[in-house]
C-alpha cells in the first residue's frame, strides 16, 4: 500500500475517525471493509462523503478510514469531519467552500454525565408524597 498523501482525524460524540487519503480511483475502505458494507443506510453514506462531493474530488483519491467508538451515526459524522480536514490540508483554497457548508466545524455535543441520586443525567426517581 502506498504512503498516504495526507492523514487527518475527525471526532463526533465518542467516535474517532482516522482518515488517510491516497491518489487513486475513489475507493473508500472503512476498517478494512468496503464503505457500502460498513454503512448500511444510504443517508449515512451520503452524509459521510459530503465533503468529497462538495469539493468534486470523489474519483481522485482512495480513502482508508479507521473508525472506533460511538455508534454508526457518530462514526459517519466523525468520518465527514476527517474527510473535510484532509481535503482542506491537500488544497487550502477549498477551505472557504468547506467552511461555508459547515463541514469544518466540530459538533461539540456530548452525552451529559449521570448525576448521583438520579436515574440518568436529569431523570429523577418518581416522587412519592406519602
Amino acid at each position: 500500500m502506498s504512503k498516504p498523501l495526507v492523514q487527518s482525524t475527525g471526532r463526533r460524540k465518542s467516535a474517532v475517525a482516522r482518515v488517510r487519503l491516497r491518489a487513486g480511483t475513489g475507493q473508500i475502505t472503512v476498517n478494512k471493509r468496503p464503505f457500502d458494507e460498513y454503512f448500511g443506510a444510504a443517508s449515512l453514506r451520503q452524509h459521510a462523503v459530503e465533503p468529497l462531493k462538495l469539493a468534486s474530488v470523489q474519483s481522485n483519491y482512495d480513502v482508508d478510514v479507521t473508525l472506533d467508538g460511538g455508534g454508526v451515526s457518530g462514526q459517519a459524522g466523525a468520518l465527514r469531519l476527517g474527510l473535510a480536514r484532509a481535503i482542506m490540508e491537500l488544497d487550502p483554497d477549498l477551505r472557504a467552500l468547506l467552511k461555508k457548508a459547515g463541514l469544518l466545524t466540530r459538533d461539540a455535543r456530548e452525552k451529559e454525565s449521570k448525576k448521583y441520586g438520579l436515574k440518568k443525567a436529569r431523570k429523577a426517581p418518581q416522587y412519592s408524597k406519602r
